[in-house]
């Protein structure tokens, strides 16, 4: 009969309690894994099966009980949150694009309810956040922030520093591809729509008695979907370029 003892046991625990520590830190920021969609359950099992596939690649001997075990316990959750942070930063640039989209296309108040957020927000922003979402599971992102996870517990166990305050100013300061990336996404079909409206200028000069309102408002829609279709083939290339950049700041923050 096999016998288990009590010191083997406290690691085994030990281990997927840090595991889960960092797992669920990048569970509640992380696209996908951390959407408000995806049933509490479904995420909770999914939590709980990487920290146990995780758990061989943490072992420690910090004892929980003390100041330097709670203090390294948050600084895992806390490396978990920044990395899932830096991705869900890239998705949401490529959602404000669609909101801009949506405004210059006259369409900033067709809005519905956000699952993800528990408002609402515009139609053509979760179109975009869909798109995206479709193409990250597409180019298996989410198996690559899994393998960047795992690669985590070999270049920063337990115990060592995870983050520094190098750390959170580099991930504030990747906000700014926030704004970036949507302008980059939403360029060209902005660029369109302005000369639409540069074109309803004129003529309400030449026309002043035209009643641009009710002309002006279907023609803009219309032309929008038409920009808006032709500028679908350059999201990809700006969504790659925001993950990009993303992933770069990500190895730095697991220590890669």
């Amino acid at each position: 009969m096999t016998t288990v003892q009590l010191a083997e046991l406290q690691g085994l625990v030990g281990s997927l309690l840090w595991a889960m520590a960092r797992v669920g830190g990048l569970c509640l920021t992380a696209p996908v894994f951390g959407d408000a969609v995806v049933p509490k359950r479904i995420r909770l099992g999914v939590m709980m099966m990487l920290a146990l596939v995780l758990a061989p690649l943490a072992p420690t001997t910090i004892d929980l009980m003390t100041a330097d075990g709670v203090s390294s316990m948050v600084s895992q959750v806390l490396m978990g949150a920044a990395i899932g942070f830096v991705l869900k930063l890239a998705f949401e640039a490529v959602s404000l694009g669609g909101q801009l989209v949506g405004q210059s296309m006259s369409l900033g108040f067709a809005e519905t309810v956000d699952p993800r957020g528990g408002g609402s927000s515009p139609v053509l922003s979760q179109f975009y956040l869909l798109m995206v979402t479709l193409l990250f599971l597409a180019m298996n992102g989410h198996l690559q922030l899994i393998s960047l996870l795992a690669d985590s517990f070999r270049t920063l166990p337990p115990g060592q520093p995870v983050i520094d305050t190098n750390g959170l100013h580099a991930v504030v300061a990747f906000a700014s591809h926030l704004f970036g990336g949507a302008v980059r996404v939403a360029l060209p079909a902005m660029t369109s729509l302005l000369m639409v409206n540069i074109g309803f200028a004129a003529i309400s000069r030449a026309a002043p008695s035209m009643n641009l309102f009710a002309v002006g408002f279907p023609i803009t829609v219309t032309l929008g979907f038409v920009a808006l279709w032709l500028s679908l083939r350059s999201v990809p290339g700006a969504f790659e370029s925001l993950q990009n950049s993303a992933w770069t700041l990500m190895h730095e923050l697991a220590g890669g």
